[in-house]
């Protein structure tokens, strides 16, 4: 019966969990998830503030491209502009990517019943879809923080908060501590097919690109680059929703009609003003960040993984 079915997967996913060499393997996935979460913001935050500038700017819109928009964000907010809302991510990115690499790697003991036997393309796709899942309830408050700021400008008189704790404590205070999920469905949309083609395209790549060489003789150059071009997947497989996502997130919540009060109102908006390009307004700076962010994360995950392996 499916209950009993649902009985006979806890316990395996559970009896995954209780040896030492397992748990022992879930710590080293979550320190080197970190490593690369940390990596990753290092690397991408300026691209990924112009890409929600980009995605937010009003109609008619106010930058003309992706230059002029580093150009004003550098004139009015100094090079510092690009770092702002960095140090939500860098404190949230680190932990989300801990717990999203432990997620899939746990998934993907729990897919593999003969340690033996290598698991299927379905398979790796399957165990990032479920590790986006869990890891959107961690994503939708540092998502919406960091959007919150990123899109305050100087010149526009519209700094309001020092950073994410000031405005995490105002929101909280103001609405709730459930206004800090404000865009999780829309979030939890894109974080699942995000994940699913993140985890199984690095696979991919890194398989093809290796010649099918086994995991430990496997160079960092073909890291780096099976990381990279799984971060430009990841987004082509999840862009209109994250622009959605932003759209939702920086509409401050206590502002009585917000012009994005939800998916559907959001969808339309955005449609109404731009069409079908409106969806993939702040592309560009995206995808120029997609390929350092992410081969820096995978870097860092394997080497990190690696080093503690030895030990």
């Amino acid at each position: 019966t499916q209950s009993t079915w649902g009985q006979l997967a806890t316990m395996k996913l559970l009896a995954t969990s209780d040896g030492h060499a397992d748990n022992s393997r879930v710590i080293k996935e979550f320190v080197a998830g970190t490593a690369g979460g940390i990596a990753q913001v290092l690397a991408g935050h300026p691209f990924d503030t112009i890409k929600v500038r980009m995605q937010t700017q009003p109609t008619p819109p106010i930058y003309k491209g992706v230059t002029d928009c580093v150009m004003q964000t550098v004139r009015k907010d100094s090079v510092l502009g690009l770092y702002k809302g960095m140090a939500s991510p860098l404190a949230g990115v680190g932990f989300m990517n801990a717990v999203m690499f432990a997620v899939n790697g746990q998934m993907k003991r729990f897919l593999q019943p003969n340690p033996n036997m290598k698991l299927t393309t379905s398979q790796q796709f399957i165990s990032g879809a479920v590790a986006g899942g869990v890891v959107s309830f961690l994503s939708c408050p540092v998502e919406l923080l960091k959007c919150r700021l990123q899109v305050q400008s100087a010149a526009s008189g519209g700094i309001q908060y020092k950073g994410p704790w000031d405005l995490g404590k105002h929101m909280v205070a103001t609405n709730g501590f459930g206004s800090l999920y404000r865009g999780w469905l829309i979030t939890i949309c894109r974080e699942i097919p995000a994940y699913s083609a993140y985890f199984g395209s690095y696979e991919v790549f890194k398989h093809y690109l290796s010649g099918g060489k086994a995991h430990s003789e496997i160079n960092a150059a073909t890291l780096v680059t099976a990381g990279g071009f799984a971060g430009i997947t990841c987004w082509l497989a999840s862009y209109p929703q994250d622009m959605i996502k932003s759209c939702i997130q920086s509409s401050p919540a206590e502002a009585k009609d917000p012009k994005f009060s939800n998916i559907r109102n959001a969808v339309s908006t955005i449609f109404k003003e731009g069409g079908v390009k409106g969806f993939f307004k702040g592309f560009t700076p995206c995808i120029l960040r997609a390929f350092p962010a992410n081969a820096a994360t995978f870097l860092a995950y394997e080497v990190t993984l690696k080093a503690l392996d030895r030990k």
